[in-house]
């Protein structure tokens, strides 16, 4: 039988590595802070916020707030429910991402690989949903952005897949 070629999680690591770059050119660190970014020599409008804003690198949190960083206030009382869905696709800085996509690479592949891009599609959107509402209830004060609920979501069916079919496999640590 041939064997599935994952494309599903190669496409959302490169939506969310192409949506970090808009982010940092949208964010444009040097126009606003005139020799504090970091990297700005070489990265150009790409150069990531002062260390003392966002040590994780990355842009301003008024750039992630414009476009589509969950906040609480935004949701409820302006009636902008997208940002429980679009906060997902953003990322707060270059170790975000990179931690957030490694991982996806790592648990998403093997997922795919054996249950399809439908479902595994699936449970990443519903699961990223589900982060941004728990999110949504408990951090209210501060913006949210990040792929953790969706990859949560992903790692729990791992779980799941490895608890069902534990005496299948033939190496148990």
């Amino acid at each position: 039988y041939k064997k599935w070629v994952p494309w599903l999680v190669p496409t959302i690591i490169a939506v969310n590595v192409v949506l970090f770059l808009i982010s940092m050119y949208i964010n444009d660190c040097p126009a606003a802070h005139s020799g504090n970014c970091v990297g700005d020599s070489f990265l150009g409008p790409f150069a990531f916020q002062p260390t003392h804003e966002n040590p994780l690198l990355g842009p301003s949190a008024a750039t992630l707030l414009k476009m589509g960083a969950l906040q609480v206030d935004k949701v409820v009382k302006d009636h902008e429910a997208w940002r429980l869905v679009t906060c997902m696709w953003l990322h707060a800085g270059a170790f975000h991402i990179l931690a957030n996509m490694l991982s996806l690479l790592f648990v998403g592949i093997r997922l795919e690989q054996e249950f399809g891009f439908l479902r595994i599609g699936l449970l990443y959107v519903i699961s990223g949903i589900g982060g941004s509402l728990s999110s949504a209830l408990f951090v209210r004060t501060t913006i949210s952005v990040g792929a953790s609920g969706a990859l949560f979501g992903l790692l729990g069916a791992m779980l799941s897949e490895l608890l069902i079919n534990w005496t299948i496999y033939e190496k148990k640590v």
